[in-house]
């Protein structure tokens, strides 16, 4: 029996959400309020592509069409909203044996590319596919390039002690000693949103870098998925906001998605930050933390002094057009 392809109805979105969680590449990005939130603010059409084999669902695979006037691109996830890696999601895998497994996953890529040229037609494909997405290979057979990406995921499993004294001794020294200023850390509301983003919008105008994600799509996030999936914290040194991370928690993995610019202050906040959303993480039981991203040499030396181990993830693109049709089309949609 193939493989069928369907356009998901909206209406049934906690079917899809279920699915998501079923999967072990979900994330939080792929569920359904999320998705129309990033459709929103990217001004794009999402096709929200699920696969059955008979009455049995296999896959799940949220892509967004984008056009330039009549020229098509798909993306999954959309460009410039600071969201790392979507891409399919396998369900009822577990228990197959790799021939079968193999097979059905192929089949399933195949039959999503096809109904998208239908739907589509387009002209570039970008797919950044979650961490836990370990087999590209169903795309390198339809003619699409793969190239490795990296990020830094913390095992929480060894407990608070443990980990950190694994930290490097910076990391340690910075989250153990009592400063001299007065440090507040909390888990806050949407409130604090719009500052997170606005002091990392800002860092990145010092840097001479784009950053046009907004405070709203944030803000709709947090407000539209469940609660717990978007947890702002914020830090005040002396009674003044200082600095926060937007995380997102989807129950296994947590996810340290937006913030940390650099502060403008003596005390490491960033450091306590860190290691107040890891021991929280803790506490709720979670396993991994994702530091989201392993790709950006001076971020790196922060990012590794939290004994992360180095994962790889999949950004994968049509590789049978002009490079330089492609490259063109990419700028022109941004």
């Amino acid at each position: 029996m193939s493989i069928e392809i369907e356009v998901f109805d909206r209406n049934d979105r906690d079917r899809w959400n279920q699915l998501v969680e079923d999967s072990p590449q979900g994330t939080p990005f792929h569920r359904y309020e999320a998705l129309e939130v990033l459709a929103d603010h990217s001004d794009a059409n999402l096709h929200p592509l699920v696969g059955y084999k008979g009455q049995e669902p296999v896959g799940l695979f949220p892509v967004f069409g984008m056009y330039k006037g009549p020229v098509a691109a798909a993306f999954s996830p959309p460009p410039d909203l600071k969201v790392s890696y979507l891409g399919p999601a396998l369900v009822n895998f577990e228990q197959l044996k790799r021939r079968r497994a193999e097979r059905r996953h192929s089949r399933f890529v195949e039959q999503c590319l096809d109904v998208l040229e239908t739907e589509l037609n387009p002209k570039f494909t970008l797919v950044r596919a979650s961490p836990w997405y370990d087999d590209p290979r169903p795309f390198t057979w339809s003619d699409f390039d793969v190239q490795l990406a990296h990020t830094y995921v913390v095992d929480l499993s060894p407990g608070r002690d443990d980990l950190l004294s694994q930290f490097s001794s910076d990391a340690r020294r910075n989250v153990t000693n009592d400063p001299d200023a007065d440090v507040v850390i909390r888990e806050d509301g949407a409130g604090v949103i719009r500052r997170i983003i606005e002091q990392v919008r800002e860092r990145h105008r010092e840097q001479d870098e784009s950053f046009l994600l907004s405070a709203e799509m944030v803000t709709e996030l947090f407000e539209r998925l469940p609660d717990g999936v978007v947890r702002p914290y914020a830090c005040t040194v002396d009674g003044r906001f200082a600095g926060g991370v937007v995380v997102l928690d989807d129950g296994d993995t947590v996810y340290r998605w937006q913030g940390g610019a650099k502060p403008d202050t003596r005390v490491a906040i960033n450091d306590r930050l860190d290691w107040r959303i890891i021991t929280d993480a803790i506490d709720r039981g979670r396993t991994e933390y994702d530091l989201v991203g392993a790709n950006n040499q001076r971020l790196c030396g922060y990012k590794a002094k939290f004994a992360p181990d180095l994962q790889t993830y999949y950004s994968i693109r049509d590789g049978t057009r002009s490079m330089n049709f492609v490259s063109g089309l990419y700028k022109q949609l941004r």
